[in-house]
């Protein structure tokens, strides 16, 4: 199970969401938001090629909206349907963690624990702790950091065969020392929880998360592959055709990937993880909280999600990929909001390529003194560009700082971009020293530039400053 780390970007559930038809919840979106989904999906199958998505949104605690697009089958074509399953791949290590979480508050183990308390023949088993296992500083090496199915993986094995296999080697590092992303944590792990629950993990999944959450649509892939009712996995060699993914023997996919749902069930997850609703809140928060490494370094990644806060806005994700499948599922715990993308198609991009669409018209600032900020900057903006600033809008320190050779050099290098393509703002206002302070993104003259302001309660810029966007 591959899993890739998201630049940017981004599911959730109520008693309506239970209850209540997908369609008596897609109200709280706008036809605007909606139709910029349906774009956004529509023209990035088409881009990548890849054959099917199916996405769930979730806005202000509810289902939003809940829609697939492309074919799940391309012979005989078979359009993708919101009730299909896909497999979501590395986005089961959540479910596994939460697992060792709450046989933790059971008092069955403690995250601290060393290994060797459930597994004692294990390198190292007395120095790694459950911990390490869930933040990926173990040390442990991946057994499985290939993009592709090796002849072996299309065999059976057993969770004993792949810990003995890898779990047996010297460490790749000390532990705590970095991080590195290893699906054999994870097998590691699910032994655990089956020796402090006397459950495999699977049941104890079934028990204590699907059946309270009421995710009826859960299946274990590593036992078998999905039905033909469910959409075909893909893969692609360079920009060759689609061909059917090969499927991965039973054992390979374990605690580390098993899972394969609808995008509903894994909003019915994502909201389950907002309301706090399976675990205490201390839990959730060691769970969703960056690990900080050996030398003080802060990683953002927790226990089996990645932490992550672009434009301010907290968010925690992870996405999946299995043989034929790859997964985006992203949750913005104090927007009460979540995106999941499942898509039928491995070692491609274009789960993440809709979720960051998704997002940008989840989260669009519709707020009039936005537009008109705006405006004002790209006005600013274009003065510049011919040498020329309305000085009454600046206070005496930013005219200060707006000297003959600043307005020179300004002119110089801003002149040639010419009219900007995009002049969009990079997240909410924020405040800072008793001014609001703003950014947006600029394009021009194939150039990306960031503009930023700082602007008193008067109206009047205190700052207004170009930079190269890194």
């Amino acid at each position: 199970m591959r899993a890739r780390q998201p630049g940017f970007v981004v599911i959730l559930f109520t008693a309506v969401f239970l209850l209540g038809p997908v369609a008596a919840a897609q109200e709280a979106l706008t036809a605007e938001q909606r139709a910029a989904i349906d774009k956004a999906a529509t023209e990035a199958l088409k881009g990548s090629g890849t054959p099917s998505a199916s996405v769930a949104v979730v806005k202000d605690g509810k289902l939003a909206y809940a829609h697939a697009y492309g074919n799940a089958k391309l012979e005989p074509a078979t359009p993708a349907t919101a009730e299909m399953r896909y497999a979501v791949g590395s986005i089961s290590k959540q479910f596994t963690a939460t697992a060792i979480l709450m046989l933790a508050e059971q008092g069955k183990l403690s995250l601290d624990d060393k290994v060797a308390r459930f597994l004692p023949n294990l390198t190292r088993a007395n120095e790694v702790t459950v911990r390490q296992l869930l933040n990926m500083t173990s040390g442990y090496q991946d057994y499985w950091p290939q993009d592709y199915v090796m002849p072996n993986m299309l065999k059976p094995v057993t969770a004993q065969q792949i810990m003995e296999g890898w779990a047996r080697k010297p460490l790749d590092f000390e532990p705590g020392a970095k991080w590195q992303y290893s699906n054999t944590n994870y097998v590691i792990a699910g032994q655990i929880v089956q020796k402090a629950s006397g459950q495999e993990l699977y049941s104890f999944l079934m028990q204590h998360v699907f059946g309270p959450l009421e995710m009826r649509s859960v299946a274990n892939v590593d036992r078998a592959p999905l039905p033909a009712t469910d959409p075909t996995g893909y893969r692609r060699f360079a920009l060759g055709p689609l061909r059917p993914a090969p499927k991965e023997g039973p054992g390979w996919l374990d605690a580390a990937g098993e899972l394969a749902m609808t995008p509903s069930d894994l909003a019915r997850w994502d909201v389950g993880v907002i309301q706090q609703r399976l675990l205490k809140a201390a839990s959730y928060q060691q769970q969703q909280r960056a690990t900080l490494l050996n030398n003080g370094v802060a990683f953002p990644y927790g226990l089996g999600v990645s932490v992550r806060a672009p434009g301010g806005r907290r968010t925690i994700s992870h996405t999946g990929e299995v043989s034929g499948f790859s997964a985006s599922n992203y949750v913005y715990p104090e927007d009460k909001a979540a995106i999941a993308v499942l898509t039928n198609q491995d070692a491609v991009g274009t789960a993440d390529v809709i979720a960051d669409a998704i997002a940008k018209a989840l989260f669009a600032d519709t707020d009039p003194a936005t537009k008109t900020a705006t405006e004002r900057a790209r006005q600013i903006f274009l003065g510049l560009e011919g040498g020329k600033l309305d000085r009454s809008q600046f206070t005496d320190n930013a005219n200060f700082y707006f000297s003959a050779e600043a307005l020179h050099d300004l002119q110089a290098s801003l002149g040639p971009c010419g009219e900007p393509k995009e002049f969009a703002p990079l997240g909410p206002r924020g405040e800072r020293g008793g001014m609001y302070a703003r950014a947006w993104r600029v394009s021009c003259g194939g150039q990306k530039l960031r503009v930023w302001t700082f602007e008193l309660p008067d109206g009047k810029l205190e700052q207004y400053q170009v930079a190269p966007l890194d």
